[in-house]
């Protein structure tokens, strides 16, 4: 699809948004703006059920490009620093299960970018971190909003104030990162769990809006959401599939319709 960010789909309709921008994949104003097509192209195809993002077997994202970010003035950077909020607003918007499988270094824009996903799997001996504030910043991709609605507010002030890595045995413990595998194993098993995913209902995109959204709302207008959500429901072929094998004591086949 671009030069560093590809989209390849399989026969289970699970597609990988697969970075390669050798060696680290840091992140560039190009690579923001193929990560943004990446998730617009996975959000518009209905032949893809769910999604998996990867960095390759090495290292996921060491962050974003220093040389070139050191090289923008004021300017240059206040008209360009939003399209990498922008590509993963997009990517977390995707209303499909999305799983990071997270192998090496996911620091910076890397972790941020792992923070887009529902799950990270990570392997064994992969680093997450928020570094910035070592470079007189602060996370500018969504750090110091979506990994405080992960961890909590202490904890992911002791992350964007320390600016420290942490191992991914740690991170399983915080909630940040849901399972842990051997290196070799972290993609196939992201891609294996997103496989169930995609043979789930329609009602996963649903279920995946009522949690994103009504978080961000007082607990009223969520519920209102989860009412009209859970009743748009009732339009889909797979409701009447699922509770018609749940009556015949059977196992749904859903369509996603």
């Amino acid at each position: 699809m671009g030069e560093f960010v590809t989209v390849t789909t399989d026969a289970h309709g699970v597609a990988t948004i697969r970075l390669d921008r050798a060696p680290v994949n840091a992140l560039n104003p190009q690579i923001w703006a193929e990560l943004r097509e990446a998730g617009q192209v996975c959000t518009d195809d209905n032949d893809i059920k769910a999604v998996v993002i990867w960095g390759g077997p090495k290292v996921f994202a060491a962050g974003a490009d220093i040389k070139a970010m050191r090289a923008m003035d004021f300017q240059e950077f206040f008209a360009a620093g939003g399209g990498l909020q922008e590509s993963f607003k997009t990517l977390a918007r995707i209303p499909k299960v999305t799983i990071a499988a997270v192998n090496g270094y996911a620091l910076g824009g890397g972790c941020e970018l792992s923070l887009t996903a529902d799950f990270r799997y990570a392997a064994d001996n992969a680093k997450f971190g928020q570094p910035e504030i070592k470079l007189g910043l602060i996370p500018g991709a969504g750090g110091s909003q979506r990994l405080t609605r992960l961890i909590g507010v202490s904890k992911a002030k002791e992350w964007v104030y320390g600016g420290e890595m942490y191992d991914a045995q740690t991170c399983e413990q915080l909630g940040l990162v849901d399972r842990v595998y051997p290196a070799d194993e972290v993609y196939d098993r992201a891609v294996e769990a997103a496989r169930a995913y995609a043979k789930g209902p329609y009602a996963l995109r649903m279920a995946k809006k009522a949690i994103d959204e009504g978080i961000e709302m007082d607990i009223d207008a969520a519920l209102r959401l989860e009412t009209t959500l859970f009743t748009a429901c009732f339009a889909t072929e797979d409701q009447k599939l699922g509770m018609d094998a749940f009556i015949a004591k059977g196992a749904a086949e859903f369509t996603q319709r």
